[in-house]
């Protein structure tokens, strides 16, 4: 018995865009190819340093300034 061939005797063929190969070889092997560059150092620094520090100066600031829950029409959201 024959096996079933697909539509033109083309069983598992797939040709993939080289582009897109390159590009997942690329996020595959990130790590080999990062360099430590002022955009990174300034990019890391905000985003691991600045940027969490503002946002807990802010909610240490404000911690129990505002009661949000429970409110009635016509009382204010801020207890200072």
């Amino acid at each position: 018995m024959r096996p079933t061939l697909r539509m033109a005797g083309h069983a598992n063929t797939l040709h993939m865009d080289p582009a897109l190969v390159k590009y997942a070889n690329m996020y595959v092997h990130r790590m080999r190819y990062f360099r430590w560059t002022p955009r990174t150092a300034w990019m890391t620094f905000t985003y691991v340093v600045a940027i969490p520090s503002a946002l807990g100066y802010v909610a240490y600031m404000t911690d129990g300034k505002w009661e949000l829950r429970g409110k009635r029409r016509g009382d204010v959201a801020s207890e200072f």
